[in-house]
């Protein structure tokens, strides 16, 4: 009863989908006699430079074959269908012979081995090794397999070293169920082939219609602010339309109310999409390049927003947050974390303008480093945040108490006087501020989030939530 895992089997430029290869390894097992009994989608990490949109791996939980005749089939349809013309494509399949008959969700009874989830947490958030996921397998009976493509290397030896760079993905996908503990559903419609590379005929008014009827337990399928039909991909690839959502049935019933070009095939996947699984706690000032975080922080500068339309902002350790570190709850200025809402966010960079130096706040995304002009220079990519506490008052000129006007500086370091009326104060006063920000949750809108990331309007957030539809 073996888990078939595939992965890197598309390509940038000539379209597939390593859902669709999984898809029609299924029906080639169903033809020998086998049970798919699941599907599922595992997306891993998303800063990884040489994955192709979604990083996306596949496993199919299968029954009634034997896993030699699995990876034979399996390794023959990736043959018929990966983009292996593309050097950079460089499929691998990995067939775990385990029994999934029962629960493999459950951490403590699962067949999958304790190493073999942990490698599948690690890929959320780290840049593993080929050699490392071979090594692995091999450890624990898998077999694996390299097809077509050597990875497009110049040379021999890094041919041979990234060649099989799918059975990194692959086994992720074997060890997932045993390593994340939040499932959602995506049901996934395809063209036929040979329409690949054409523009999709999908009615838009039906979308939004059947977004409208799914929503909330039905999520990301449109973008109602720009008018995109987020679930219809641009991509040359065979998919037609992806319905993602917390319940299998609602996804279909959402695809089946979708009116356009002729559907040839369709699969609903358990996934991993809209969970966070990518996120870690972290500290700013120590976060790794190429990996996604959680991290407390207190606003230092004002945004700006840079050429591009690109909105930064600086953020810094908030000791309070971050631990016991002497700093009495006072922000760490020495490490300033630079956080940037990209153009493609849209109106989300309304939300980080609105800042203001001292806000305290909780910033979600991936981190990257990179060399700058004055050294290394650290950069958290948002993907959502959340105001803790917001500065509600500012620095002011204090107002004369006998005429009302505003005073005037009496010197160097010696307050204010009122020119008329002679009364004095000590410095400036706070007075209140109006704020275009409440606390709680903001996030990217739909066609701007990443497929791991997770909708505010899933919940299980620990405050108020501020969702985009």
């Amino acid at each position: 009863m073996p888990i078939v895992a595939v992965d890197d089997t598309d390509s940038r430029e000539r379209g597939m989908c390593t859902t669709y290869v999984a898809t029609r390894i299924a029906e080639r097992l169903a033809d020998a006699g086998a049970r798919v009994r699941r599907r599922l989608l595992v997306r891993l990490n998303p800063a990884v430079k040489h994955k192709t949109r979604g990083n996306a791996a596949v496993a199919l939980h299968v029954s009634g074959v034997d896993a030699e005749r699995a990876a034979s089939v399996a390794v023959e349809t990736v043959e018929a269908f990966a983009a292996a013309a593309d050097p950079r494509t460089s499929p691998g399949v990995v067939v775990a012979d385990r029994d999934v008959d029962g629960d493999p969700f459950d951490p403590t009874g699962s067949p999958i081995p304790e190493a073999v989830a942990a490698f599948a947490r690690r890929a959320l958030r780290e840049r593993l090794s080929v050699s490392e996921a071979v090594e692995l397998a091999d450890e624990h009976g898998f077999q694996h397999a390299a097809v077509g493509s050597a990875g497009g290397a110049d040379g021999a030896d890094e041919a041979e070293a990234v060649a099989g760079r799918g059975r990194i993905g692959a086994l992720a996908a074997v060890g997932a169920p045993a390593a994340f503990a939040d499932w959602t559903f995506e049901r996934i419609s395809y063209r036929e082939l040979d329409r690949c590379g054409t523009p999709r005929e999908v009615d838009a008014e039906s979308v939004f219609a059947a977004a409208d009827e799914g929503y909330p337990t039905v999520w990301d399928t449109v973008d109602r602010e720009t008018g995109a039909a987020v679930c219809v991909p641009n991509a040359p690839g065979p998919i037609l339309y992806g319905i993602r959502g917390d319940d299998a049935s609602a996804c279909r019933a959402v695809a089946a109310a979708i009116d356009g070009e002729r559907v040839d095939r369709a699969a609903t996947f358990l996934t991993n999409q809209g969970t966070d699984a990518h996120l870690a706690p972290g500290r700013i000032g120590a976060l790794r390049d190429g990996a996604g975080y959680r991290v407390a922080g207190v606003v230092v500068s004002a945004p700006e927003t840079k050429r591009g339309g690109h909105v930064h902002v600086e953020v810094a350790g908030d000791g309070e947050a971050a631990g016991d570190d002497g700093s009495n709850g006072e922000p760490d200025a020495r490490d300033p974390l630079r956080a940037v809402a990209f153009a493609p966010t849209g109106r989300f960079r309304d939300r980080i303008r609105a800042l203001r130096p001292g806000d305290r706040v909780t910033l979600c995304g991936e981190h990257e480093i990179r060399d700058g002009a004055d050294g290394p220079e650290s950069t958290l990519k948002l993907e959502k945040f959340a105001v803790r506490d917001l500065v509600r008052t500012a620095p002011a000129v204090p107002t004369c108490p006998d005429c009302g006007r505003s005073m005037s500086s009496a010197g160097r370091d010696q307050g204010y006087r009122c020119r008329d009326c002679g009364t004095s104060a000590p410095g400036k006063v706070e007075e209140p501020i109006e704020r275009d920000l409440e606390t709680g949750w903001y996030e990217v809108p739909p066609s701007a989030r990443r497929h791991v990331a997770k909708p505010l309007v899933r919940g299980g957030f620990d405050a108020p939530i501020h969702p985009e539809r």
